[in-house]
């Protein structure tokens, strides 16, 4: 097991302190804040630890990055098609993997729901 650092503790504070789903680079720039020697690589590496030990998820949400999400309940993604916004959607759980199993040769372990549409910001432009 990989001993704790202090950078690794910031970086998850971080993540779960924000709902903008950020990049590295965006974790990067604000956690610079308090540790300004630290390394994007460094943020890069702490950021994939957290996703692979179940305490940070990867998203990724169309626009060709990989962005961060420190809250790993279960929850769903609402993306604005039009600006890119990120919502968190925390509702009951649906049962769609035991759905898609039912038309699935394969075992089935997770999935990622995301929906889309137009922000109220966005919908207002309309």
């Amino acid at each position: 097991m990989e001993k704790r650092s202090l950078q690794r503790d910031l970086i998850k504070q971080n993540l779960a302190s924000r709902y903008d789903h950020p990049t590295a680079d965006m974790v990067y720039s604000s956690i610079r804040e308090d540790l300004p020697n630290i390394s994007l690589g460094t943020v890069y590496r702490n950021l994939r630890f957290l996703v692979e030990h179940g305490e940070a998820l990867s998203l990724k949400l169309g626009d060709g990055r990989e962005h961060f999400d420190g809250h790993v309940e279960p929850h769903y993604h609402f993306i604005c098609t039009k600006c890119g916004a990120v919502e968190d959607i925390f509702m009951k759980e649906i049962p769609i993997c035991e759905e898609a199993a039912k038309h699935c040769s394969g075992t089935i372990t997770g999935h990622h729901t995301y929906f889309y549409g137009f922000c109220n910001n966005c919908k207002s432009d309309n």
